[in-house]
């Protein structure tokens, strides 16, 4: 049984689609761990903000079964694959760790990449798992939050309260 963390983030009717990949990933892996929410800019293209927060739970599965499944979710969720890299989305989901496991093939990169460069995934993952040490690195995760430079602004913290049940 391996730790999974998945980051998840939505610049489209946000509150809405959260919370329904929220219950879509409680049906699929079992209870969740939540992050808080924080609002962030788009990256890579002029769009409506985006929250962002991370998912962890236990699974024994392989990734690229929970990729399939994050994929599953995304499409129900209402997102169309093959578009843009960078645009606007209903839902955006990824696979940031599988316990301590490195991987890398054309379709899958264990510890994801966005790690160690972009705070709306790293904040919220140094605050599921702080303790936690990248698989690459070694560096604990709060230690690369904290060195990690963030302008001023860049995450807000959002009292949202999608998803509880999700918790349970």
């Amino acid at each position: 049984m391996a730790k999974v963390f998945v980051s998840i983030g939505s610049n489209v009717d946000r509150e809405r689609h959260i919370t329904l990949a929220l219950e879509l990933l409680k049906a699929r892996f079992g209870e969740l761990q939540l992050s808080n929410v924080y609002e962030s800019a788009s990256v890579g293209f002029d769009g409506d903000p985006f929250f962002n927060l991370v998912v962890a739970f236990d699974s024994e599965a392989e990734p690229r079964q929970i990729v399939k499944s994050l994929h599953e979710v995304e499409r129900r969720c209402g997102r169309e694959r093959g578009g843009k890299r960078f645009g606007p989305r209903t839902m955006d989901l990824d696979l940031l760790l599988v316990g301590d496991r490195v991987m890398h093939d054309k379709n899958i990169v264990l510890p994801h990449e966005e790690i160690c460069t972009q705070a709306f995934v790293l904040r919220p993952l140094s605050e599921l798992a702080g303790e936690c040490r990248h698989p690459v690195s070694g560096d604990t995760l709060s230690s690369m939050w904290t060195r990690l430079k963030v302008d001023e602004g860049t995450l807000r913290k959002v009292n949202l309260q999608c998803g509880s049940d999700a918790r349970k």
